[in-house]
């Protein structure tokens, strides 16, 4: 239930907040609750990549992708999660939560997701997303026109070109 309350307050603090642009920096601040706890008492490891999704969210939400996306009944998805744990997060501990859009190719867009808490890395992931219409994905190029953004994406990192080797699942 707590996912869907930090959801409904995404929607409305989003009202407040200035637009982003499509490669701005997302972040959101957070508390561990106790439904956010797993059986050794700190933030489930499932739950990262839950909160992850409220800062791809925020991003549409602040870029005018998500209404959108909405309005022509299309749909995110995701291709690829790659996570890492450098630290627990413990109850009514804060953390932050850092979301940008860090390269895109014709077909899919790269999120990357790090959380902090006193200033200090806590998790990182990579996040592999497009969007789906009927049928068919939508070109990023088509997305971005109709955004009305037209930039060039940012160099390709090595991890993510390590992350495009593996073959997808048949």
């Amino acid at each position: 239930m707590n996912l869907y309350l930090r959801l409904l307050i995404l929607f409305i603090k989003s009202r407040y907040k200035s637009r982003l642009d499509l490669m701005d920096k997302s972040i959101l601040k957070f508390y561990v609750l106790p439904n956010d706890l797993d059986i050794n008492m700190h933030m489930n490891n499932g739950r990262f990549n839950s909160i992850m999704d409220l800062g791809r969210v925020d991003i549409m939400l602040r870029t005018g992708l998500l209404k959108m996306v909405y309005k022509k009944k299309w749909f995110g998805v995701v291709g690829s999660i790659h996570t890492r744990f450098k630290r627990p997060l413990k109850l009514f501990q804060a953390y932050e939560l850092h979301s940008q859009i860090i390269y895109w190719d014709d077909k899919w867009s790269w999120v990357e997701h790090k959380m902090y808490s006193k200033g200090k890395l806590v998790s990182s992931a990579l996040v592999q997303t497009l969007i789906r219409r009927k049928g068919e994905n939508v070109p990023t190029p088509e997305l971005q026109k109709l955004m009305g953004f037209n930039h060039p994406s940012p160099p390709i990192t090595n991890e993510i070109k390590h992350l495009e080797r593996f073959e997808p699942l048949e």
